[in-house]
């Protein structure tokens, strides 16, 4: 595979968002309905850490991370987003971003990278856990999803996170 790990600009756009959809519709990526528009994804993840896996002018998914809190003492802590197109799951695209992204953060002075998957997405644990990730723990009944053959379902999910060695 020849992918490249690439920053992820305005004109990739189309396809993260395309990705992003695919994710939403399996009902285990996010307790989102709907992709957000450029303007709100682009003011809500650090510039610094968003990638898009790239083949052949391709792209085959996307991964990004957003401060958790604006307080000083938690200026190191991002929570994060991996997302792989249907067509290109199983190809290693998934550890390929995760573990660029984990390097982007360590050069970007953060010390903690979280994220709460649902419970039942065990490819997302499995991805996490070979890219050195930890449980932290369980939160049960966390949210209630609003949509698809879910919708109304409360939803456990299972806090990760990946602590940088400095």
């Amino acid at each position: 595979m020849s992918t490249e790990i690439r920053s992820l600009l305005r004109e990739h756009w189309p396809a993260v968002l395309r990705i992003y959809a695919e994710g939403i519709a399996t009902g285990q990526a996010t307790f989102e309905s709907e992709a957000p528009d450029w303007q709100a994804f682009d003011a809500g993840k650090r510039a610094d850490l968003r990638i898009v896996a790239v083949d052949d002018g391709l792209v085959l998914g996307w991964a990004a991370a957003s401060p958790v809190s604006i307080r000083a003492v938690y200026s190191g802590v991002v929570e994060h987003s991996v997302y792989v197109a249907d067509s290109a799951r199983g190809r290693g695209v998934g550890t390929l971003l995760l573990s660029a992204l984990l390097g982007r953060a360590a050069e970007a002075g953060v010390w903690t990278v979280q994220s709460s998957i649902f419970a039942e997405n065990v490819a997302s644990l499995r991805l996490h856990e070979r890219c050195g990730f930890r449980v932290v723990g369980r939160r049960e009944r966390i949210g209630l999803m609003s949509f698809g053959p879910l919708a109304g379902t409360w939803r456990d999910t299972i806090l990760i996170e990946h602590r940088s060695e400095s």
